[in-house]
């Protein structure tokens, strides 16, 4: 019988990782998933007195950037800024979902995803904003200096009190990047650059407060160069 039940165990924990395994996006597996029913302890910000765990009624636990980071980048851009932990990738797919809770912030209202992250100096960033100017509502690179947009950007991203879905591409060799919300066919931004080849990936908003649910990431992991 204890036979049996051990090697049905076994048997179940190899049906799960390869269905894991087998779970893929783009040509791309499943590398890292979390829907913040068991916290945040893979996740690292900048200032970790602005975020939270906060259950929601009807939706469970999200990851809550409530207020403006205690924190100061050494050039122009984003305030706020919470990075996966310990994961570093070339290619991938991020799936995510956010929700902007600055429903009086006007047209600067946003959230950024951050990708291509090797420090504070350096890092792409996709910032969705309420209206599309100059800085707002594009993707935007930091290297050495203020942030830069790059690329090309639609008029605006469509902020209301709702969860709004979130998909972001990479694709190094190319160097094409291609952002998506709501509509998961047709890119709100896209932009060719290569000069960061690999980096972490990350959550925040610019100096607003935003949640965040349902994060999965689709790609391949990578040993940053020996400096």
């Amino acid at each position: 019988m204890l036979y049996r039940i051990a090697l049905a165990i076994v048997v179940c924990a190899s049906w799960t990782m390869l269905n894991c395994a087998a779970e893929e996006l783009d040509g791309l597996p499943l590398i890292f998933s979390d829907d913040f029913e068991q916290g945040a302890d893979h996740w690292e910000p900048t200032d970790a007195k602005a975020w939270k765990i906060t259950e929601m009624e009807g939706h469970g636990k999200v990851y809550d950037q409530f207020r403006r980071s205690d924190y100061k980048p050494p050039h122009r851009s984003p305030y706020n800024v919470s990075l996966l932990k310990d994961v570093v990738v070339g290619d991938f797919v991020l799936l995510v979902k956010a929700r902007n809770t600055a429903f009086k912030a006007g047209a600067h209202r946003d959230c950024c995803i951050f990708f291509g992250y090797q420090d504070d100096e350096h890092f792409y960033y996709g910032h969705q904003g309420l209206v599309r100017d100059a800085i707002s509502n594009q993707l935007l690179k930091v290297d050495k200096g203020p942030r830069k947009p790059i690329g090309k950007a639609n008029a605006g991203s469509p902020w209301d009190e709702d969860w709004h879905q979130i998909k972001l591409v990479r694709r190094v060799k190319e160097g094409t990047i291609e952002l998506y919300f709501d509509d998961m066919e047709k890119p709100a931004k896209s932009a060719v650059d290569k000069d960061f080849a690999w980096g972490r990936i990350g959550l925040g908003s610019f100096d607003d407060t935003v949640q965040w649910d349902d994060v999965k990431l689709y790609g391949q992991k990578v040993e940053p160069p020996v400096k």
